[in-house]
């Protein structure tokens, strides 16, 4: 993959850097049959109707034929079901939100003729993507049925040794030979407007954003000097905050006041200015 910052590098040492670090992300080239898999994200029929719905998915049920349901905000419980004023509980797991108001409304016909039903995802909860690396929020990500790998980056927010042109997008699987993989150059995604490598995420997928080789090497030295940090930090903090005792010192010279708050009286040794 191109990497149009790399060509300003004249350093020998640091362009062979780059070539390691590239090697070792799994290279610039994308397998074809990787690509296929990925590729024909673009064709799915993917809207927010077809969202399937798990606990703990939130919706909302709007009916202005019937006010026993309408303004409910209702969490699908563990066992698949919501709770209603006058239907009960009705089971709704793995149901599109479509499907759900159609059930309502046929559930509702028991009560009111021509009841009207809508419902409607207030939060995406059962489903995520996974976003690792430089990124300023990594963990999992609420998957909507519609997201697309920059919308996931714009979230997860890449920091400023993040390498765009090396993203990697996994597509795991319970069996490990249809794991499939894929780079993305999102620098020439953000450069040039051009959004045909833009994936249509699906859930479970794991974006995972590495450091540039200069960011890397930072990692590995931060990794070195992490155990002695504590005690580089202590060295450089300023004296007059390092001894939290009431005794203070300043070259040779001392300071003694009578401590008349103190109940047992003496001298109290303070920093003489």
């Amino acid at each position: 993959m191109r990497y149009t910052s790399l060509r300003r590098w004249r350093n020998p040492a640091l362009t062979a850097l780059c070539g390691l670090a590239a090697a070792a992300s799994a290279g610039c080239a994308n397998k074809y049959d990787d690509m296929k898999v990925f590729m024909r994200a673009h064709e799915n029929e993917v809207a927010g109707t077809i969202y399937r719905l798990e606990p703990p998915d939130v919706i909302v049920i709007n009916s202005p034929t019937c006010p026993e349901v309408d303004n409910e905000v209702q969490r699908i419980r563990a066992d698949g079901k919501i709770s209603l004023d006058l239907l009960g509980e009705v089971y709704v797991a793995g149901m599109s939100p479509a499907e759900i108001a159609a059930k309502l409304q046929e559930q509702l016909a028991r009560y009111y003729e021509n009841p009207r039903v809508d419902v409607r995802v207030a939060a995406y909860e059962s489903k995520s993507v996974y976003v690792f690396g430089q990124v300023a929020v990594p963990g999992p990500h609420p998957f909507t049925g519609r997201d697309t790998l920059m919308d996931v980056l714009a979230r997860a927010r890449p920091t400023f040794i993040a390498w765009g042109a090396q993203v990697k997008v996994i597509r795991p699987s319970a069996r490990p030979d249809e794991r499939r993989e894929i780079t993305v150059d999102v620098d020439r995604i953000v450069e040039t407007g051009d959004m045909r490598d833009n994936l249509l995420l699906q859930e479970g997928d794991i974006v995972y954003v590495p450091p540039t080789p200069l960011g890397w090497v930072g990692l590995r030295v931060n990794e070195v000097l992490f155990p002695v940090s504590p005690m580089l930090s202590a060295y450089q903090m300023p004296y007059h905050f390092r001894d939290s005792t009431d005794h203070y010192r300043y070259g040779s010279y001392y300071h003694y006041k009578h401590d008349d708050d103190d109940n047992k009286g003496g001298y109290r040794r303070l920093l003489f200015r």
